[in-house]
């Protein structure tokens, strides 16, 4: 059996039981990257022998994973953080296992995206996630205007490196009196939720520089 086992997006106790028991008794555990995981592991005690899966091996490393399972072996996947196939290489490795008519079962948890909603205060009956718009300004503002149109609540994830002109560019198309919630270190130390119009967020940024992570929801 092929689980994906959610982790925390920050706080080490936003893990569930079950996923502890699973990550304590599969063969072996696929992460995004080992190093990050061994702080999760050795805060639980967790011993399950570890390989790499990433982005850049996953193509070599999908065909051993799925030796592993069809020999019979329990193998887990996890991401860095939160529901792993959400934007990472999981993705490959879930469908390998379909194809090959694996089980595959979700352990779940923690996510970035669903928490900014929860406590955004904008309506989640209806939403839209879009992920990480492109890098280029003209393909981020090409996109951004066809979300515009849509009659939800939109869900966008930014790096640090690109929020200010993520924000700048939401202010083009959407308007300057469109309400953003920017929300960063979600349940981390220094959590912090920013609801504001665009140049009130740019405002913010200059007497405090972004850090982390952000999922912006508008």
């Amino acid at each position: 059996m092929l689980y994906l086992v959610a982790t925390p997006i920050g706080n080490l106790k936003d893990i569930t039981l079950r996923a502890i028991e699973v990550l304590q008794s599969v063969d072996i555990v696929a992460c995004e990257d080992t190093r990050h995981s061994r702080i999760l592991f050795d805060h639980y005690g967790i011993r399950t022998a570890t390989t790499s899966y990433t982005q850049h091996n996953k193509l070599r490393k999908g065909p051993y994973l799925l030796s592993l399972l069809k020999a019979g072996k329990n193998v887990a996947l996890i991401s860095d953080a939160g529901m792993p196939g959400i934007l990472d290489p999981g993705y490959h490795l879930i469908n390998l296992a379909i194809e090959n008519n694996i089980f595959v079962t979700a352990i779940p948890g923690a996510t970035a995206f669903v928490s900014a909603l929860a406590v955004s205060g904008k309506p989640s009956h209806r939403f839209f996630f879009e992920g990480f718009l492109p890098a280029k300004q003209g393909a981020r503002i090409n996109r951004l205007k066809r979300l515009s149109v849509l009659d939800c609540t939109i869900i966008v994830l930014e790096s640090r490196h690109r929020i200010i002109a993520t924000v700048r560019d939401i202010q083009t198309v959407f308007g300057p009196h469109k309400e953003l919630v920017c929300a960063r270190e979600l349940t981390k130390k220094f959590e912090e939720v920013l609801r504001a119009k665009p140049d009130d967020v740019l405002e913010a940024f200059k007497t405090k520089p972004p850090r982390g992570e952000f999922v912006l929801v508008l």
